[in-house]
C-alpha cells in the first residue's frame, strides 16, 4: 500500500521558489570583481536565475550538458547554480587553483558546452581554451561596459547580454529527482581529478540536514557568509541551505584576506560563517594584530582540513565565537560529521567538553559511518582503537563519473556497500569521530600508528609557528619515524629544541618527532590543504639524526 502524498520531487529549484516566495526580501550581498559591493533580493536573484536557464536553452543547452563555472562566490555564480541545475543541465564547478593542464583535461573529460568564469581568471581562460574544443561559449561575468575588448578566446561573450536574452516568464520544469545536478572533482593531488555527480535529491536532502540544530543550525536570523569557495563543493552545501531556510547570503568574492573578511562581516552583521583553517588563520592574525573584535559572528564552521585546537580556543577565548569542527570530503556532497555537544555533555567539565568539541564529531541523519581494520572487520567504538573510516548515504557517491565500470565501494556481509574514505579514525562510545591521519599520511614506527595531525595541532599552538606539517621519514630500525616540518611567523626567533618541548608530558615520548626542518612555507593545495606529497619529494633524501 502507498501513501497518499502529494508526489513533489525534490529538485534545487523548489529551494530557490521557497525563498523568493517566502523570504522574498531577504538579501543577497556580494563583493564584485568590480570593486563595489552588489546587493539584491531572493526575489531578484530567482528571476535571474529562470531568465538565465531560459537563454542556456535557447543556447541549445540541453538535459543533462554540463556547464561550467570558474569563478568566486557573488550573485552570478549563484544563478548559475540554480539556472543550469534548475532546468536539468548539470553545473560543473571547477578550481581556479588548479594547474592549467588539469583544468583543461577536467574540461575535456566533462564534455563541458558552456564555461562561465569571472574576468580576473581571464589569463587562465586564454591557457586552457585552446585545448578544450568542445567548448563552444565562454561567458565573461562583469558589466558588459568593462568587458575587456580583443581577447582570443574563441566564442567569448559577456554574461549579462547572453542572460538578457533569456525569457522573464520562463518557469522551472519538473523531472525525476535522481537527475544529476552538479559536477565536483576532487583536488587530484595523486593522479587525475575525479568527478562526484550529484542529484538533485541527494543535494536537497543534504541542505536540510546541514540545516539541523545539531549541524550548522541555520535559520532566518542568519546572516551567513561561506569563506569556502563555491568552487570548492559547491561551498559546503551553504548556496542551498541558506536559501532553504531564508538566511541572508553574504558572498565575499575575489577578496579573501583577513581584513576584507572581517570589515565585511561587520558590515553585513554576519552570524555565521564557514572556511578551512588556513583562510581563519589569516583572519585570526588581522584582529590579533589590530585588537579588534567581532560584534555579530557567533559560529563558524571549520573544515576541509583538521581544525588545530588553539585556534578553536581562539575563536572561543578570545573571541566568544563558537567553533563547529567538520568533516566531509566530495565524495560526500561534502558533509558527514560536526562536533556539537548533547545534552548528557553539558554537565562534563569544560575541559572534557573542549576534547569532545576537538574531534570531527557525530554525523547527521543521512550519514553512517564506521571503522573497520584492513580485512573488512568492524573495530569497536571505544574512542582508542584506530580504523579504516567507512561511510554510507544518500549524498555519498556509489562510483566517479564516468567511471561506472569501476567500483570504489567495500561491501559487509549483507551486502550493503560502503564508501572507504581515506582516512583513519577513532569513534567514542558517543559516536564522536576523530581523523587521526589520512590512511597515506599515517607514520607506522614499529609497527605503531603515530598520528601526524595530532603533532601537527601541537606543533602550531607555539606561538612563534606560523604553519606545521609531520611526514614519516625512513629509520632503520623502526622502518618510520615522524619529521616536524616548520614555518615560522616573520620575525619569529626559535630553535628545533624550543618547538619540541611544546610535545613534553602532552603525548607518548616516542611519538615525539626526531627532528624539525624549518621552511619558509608549508606548500599547499588548491583547496588549503598541506601537500604532504611534495613536503616527502623535498626531504626524499633527507636522513634522521636518530638514523
Amino acid at each position: 500500500m502507498l501513501g497518499q502524498m502529494m508526489d513533489m520531487p525534490l529538485l534545487v529549484s523548489s529551494i530557490l521558489r521557497h525563498a523568493a516566495r517566502h523570504f522574498g526580501e531577504t538579501e543577497v550581498v556580494s563583493r564584485r570583481v568590480e570593486g563595489n559591493l552588489h546587493r539584491y533580493t531572493y526575489a531578484h536573484c530567482e528571476q535571474r536565475s529562470r531568465q538565465l536557464a531560459s537563454a542556456l536553452q535557447k543556447a541549445g543547452i540541453t538535459d543533462g550538458d554540463r556547464v561550467a563555472t570558474i569563478a568566486w562566490n557573488g550573485y552570478r555564480h549563484l544563478e548559475l547554480y540554480y539556472g543550469v541545475g534548475g532546468m536539468g543541465a548539470v553545473i560543473h564547478t571547477i578550481n581556479p587553483r588548479l594547474h592549467p593542464e588539469q583544468i583543461a583535461w577536467i574540461l575535456n573529460h566533462a564534455e563541458d558546452r558552456i564555461v562561465a568564469f569571472d574576468i580576473t581568471f581571464l589569463p587562465l581562460i586564454e591557457a586552457v581554451a585552446p585545448r578544450c574544443p568542445n567548448v563552444k561559449r565562454w561567458l565573461a561575468m562583469i558589466d558588459p561596459d568593462r568587458q575587456p575588448a580583443g581577447s582570443k578566446v574563441p566564442g567569448m561573450a559577456n554574461y549579462e547580454e547572453f542572460l538578457a536574452g533569456g525569457d522573464t516568464a520562463w518557469r522551472w520544469p519538473s523531472f525525476d529527482e535522481n537527475t544529476a545536478v552538479a559536477l565536483c572533482y576532487t583536488s587530484g593531488t595523486t593522479g587525475n581529478p575525479k568527478g562526484a555527480l550529484y542529484s538533485h535529491r541527494s543535494t536537497v536532502l543534504h541542505a536540510y540536514a546541514a540545516a539541523l540544530p545539531d549541524a550548522m543550525a541555520a535559520s532566518a536570523r542568519d546572516a551567513i557568509l561561506p569563506v569556502v569557495p563555491m568552487f570548492h563543493v559547491n561551498a559546503w552545501g551553504i548556496p542551498f541551505t541558506g536559501p532553504l531556510v531564508g538566511a541572508k547570503l553574504v558572498l565575499p568574492g575575489p577578496q579573501m584576506d583577513g581584513k576584507s573578511l572581517y570589515e565585511l562581516f561587520e558590515a553585513e552583521g554576519v552570524s555565521f560563517a564557514a572556511g578551512v583553517p588556513t583562510v581563519w588563520l589569516g583572519l585570526l592574525n588581522h584582529i590579533e594584530g589590530n585588537q579588534l573584535r567581532f560584534s555579530s559572528l557567533n559560529r563558524t564552521v571549520i573544515g576541509g582540513s583538521a581544525c588545530p585546537p588553539a585556534m578553536i580556543q581562539a575563536f572561543r577565548e578570545k573571541y566568544g565565537v563558537d567553533v563547529i569542527h567538520a568533516w566531509g570530503m566530495t565524495e560526500m556532497s561534502p558533509l558527514g560529521t560536526l562536533s556539537r555537544l548533547q545534552n548528557k555533555h553539558l554537565s562534563l567539565p569544560p575541559e572534557s567538553q573542549r576534547k569532545l568539541l576537538e574531534k570531527q564529531g557525530h554525523t547527521v541523519f543521512g550519514v553512517d559511518m564506521k571503522i573497520v581494520d584492513d580485512t573488512g572487520n568492524e573495530l569497536p567504538w571505544d574512542g582508542r582503537t584506530y580504523g579504516n573510516l567507512l561511510v554510507r548515504g544518500p549524498w555519498v557517491i556509489t562510483n566517479y563519473f564516468k567511471s561506472e565500470d569501476e567500483d570504489p565501494l567495500q561491501y559487509d556481509s549483507e551486502g550493503q556497500g560502503w564508501f572507504p574514505t581515506g582516512d583513519v579514525a577513532t569513534i567514542d562510545e558517543d559516536g564522536f569521530m576523530h581523523i587521526t591521519d589520512r590512511s597515506k599520511d599515517v607514520i607506522k614506527s614499529g609497527g605503531e600508528w603515530i598520528s601526524s595531525i595530532e603533532l601537527e595541532n601541537l606543533a602550531i599552538a607555539h606561538p612563534a609557528v606560523a604553519n606545521a606539517a609531520v611526514i614519516g621519514v625512513a629509520h632503520p630500525k623502526w622502518d618510520e619515524r615522524p619529521l616536524l616540518i616548520v614555518a615560522k611567523k616573520p620575525g619569529a626567533e626559535v630553535t628545533a629544541a624550543d618547538i619540541l618541548a611544546i610535545y613534553e608530558g602532552r603525548i607518548a615520548k616516542w611519538w615525539t618527532p626526531d627532528d624539525v626542518q624549518f621552511v619558509d612555507a608549508i606548500p599547499l593545495g588548491a583547496t588549503g590543504k598541506i601537500l604532504k606529497t611534495k613536503l616527502r619529494e623535498q626531504f626524499k633524501d633527507y636522513r634522521l639524526p636518530t638514523a
